[in-house]
């Protein structure tokens, strides 16, 4: 689904034909499908209002309007059968339910970073709340919306929270000025504490291993922190020097080079593909030796957010890798061996790492930099690839299908996407 000011345009993701077109009352700023793919929200934060659209009855839709109370967020719950829509001002949560068309509120939510996280299984919800000047969670039950849990936090101002993957442990970190990362039971134990150091500026970005082992945590300190399940103590500390010196790392650098055309070929007026050859760089991977210098900023201290710090952090769906970026090292991605606990592979590249994302099937990580080019590592290489199309195609985001047979490519104001050849086994 894709939207274009107050359209909603739903195609085929196989063939991009274009299936069904709705027509919103103002312009969409966020969408999101439900759960079972059945339905669609689009929200109108401006004017405070959501439309919901089913996809098996183009004839049926739904307004919900939160009137004056507004409206800053909305998303589905994991039934795909009620909505949650978060007020200005973060004053309540407003559950609507779209089977019963009753209404259930959920006070004194946090504006923080994550303030709500679902199990994925969908049993359960947590919301981080503020009362009083104080931090708590509460745990509701999802099919029936009842408070499962209500406890306060040993943070100075909470920032995010987020469940392990196989839903029995809640981790909720601390705002970047208080080292602490916290660790929580469904039934709201305090399992462990973790604090890796005082002063400075601490957790930047979290992670769970999809196996719910280990828990990464990125910190402004550059380096990345990995906790085991069994004593949620730190079993490693990954650092990201400016300099890569071991042999046993495999560095990739990204390298332009002009194209080389026949002059016989050369015909006036060019044709459109070798116009396109003639005046467009290629690039490619060249494997450097080590010792490599990355590139290094130095960030402006007396800034807010300073671009330092482990941003970004991910793990591969078989739990096998795990990939960083240092932002103070802002062009290069760092991928992990989780097995080994070392360095396995630095991706240097010419521009800027934008978003990177993990195949769901496989141990394959896609990279964007803001150019026309998509990056694509497996333990077996890593090539570039050119996105065909006219005009400056600047990719700034991407998004693995579920099945990691095609990848949805996002720019400023267009999008395209790319299938991926399976290899025959």
């Amino acid at each position: 689904a894709s939207c274009m000011q107050h359209r909603l345009v739903v195609r085929d993701a196989s063939s991009l034909q274009i299936l069904h077109l709705y027509t919103c009352l103002d312009q969409i700023q966020y969408i999101e499908w439900s759960s079972d793919s059945l339905f669609i929200l689009c929200a109108m934060y401006k004017r405070g209002i959501v439309q919901v659209w089913s996809l098996e009855q183009p004839e049926w839709h739904c307004k919900i309007d939160e009137g004056s109370a507004g409206l800053v967020a909305s998303c589905w719950s994991p039934d795909g059968r009620h909505i949650l829509n978060t007020t200005e001002f973060h004053l309540r949560i407003t559950v609507w339910s779209l089977c019963t068309k009753s209404v259930s509120y959920i006070k004194y939510p946090k504006a923080c970073q994550q303030g709500v996280a679902f199990t994925k299984d969908g049993r359960y919800m947590a919301v981080a709340e503020r009362r009083d000047c104080k931090d708590f969670i509460s745990i509701f039950v999802c099919n029936n919306w009842q408070l499962l849990r209500h406890f306060d936090t040993e943070t100075q101002d909470l920032f995010g929270i987020e469940w392990a993957p196989n839903g029995c442990v809640l981790a909720a970190w601390d705002t970047c000025l208080e080292y602490k990362v916290l660790l929580y039971s469904l039934d709201g134990r305090l399992l462990s504490s973790y604090r890796a150091y005082e002063w400075p500026l601490g957790v930047k970005s979290i992670a769970w291993s999809p196996s719910s082992q280990f828990l990464a945590i990125g910190s402004f300190d550059e380096k990345v922190r990995i906790l085991n399940h069994v004593t949620w103590k730190k079993i490693t500390e990954l650092d990201h020097p400016a300099t890569i010196s071991s042999k046993k790392t495999i560095v990739y650098k990204e390298v332009e080079k002009s194209p080389t055309v026949d002059s016989e070929r050369l015909s006036f007026p060019p044709t459109r593909a070798l116009a396109s050859s003639l005046f467009s760089t290629q690039s490619k991977y060249d494997i450097s030796q080590v010792p490599v210098s990355l590139q290094h900023i130095k960030p402006v201290a007396d800034r807010a957010n300073p671009k330092v710090g482990v941003g970004m952090l991910a793990f591969s769906a078989d739990n096998c890798f795990l990939a960083t970026k240092n932002d103070n090292i802002p062009n290069a991605v760092w991928i992990w061996d989780v097995r080994k606990l070392k360095l396995s592979v630095v991706l240097e590249q010419l521009c800027t790492i934008q978003y990177f994302q993990w195949d769901p099937c496989q141990p394959r990580l896609a990279v964007c930099t803001g150019s026309s080019r998509v990056y694509l590592w497996s333990p077996a290489g890593c090539i570039v690839v050119q996105v065909p199309g006219e005009g400056d195609f600047q990719i700034m985001s991407l998004s693995w299908h579920c099945r990691g047979d095609s990848m949805l490519l996002l720019s400023k104001d267009h999008f395209c996407v790319c299938y991926l050849e399976r290899e025959e086994v």
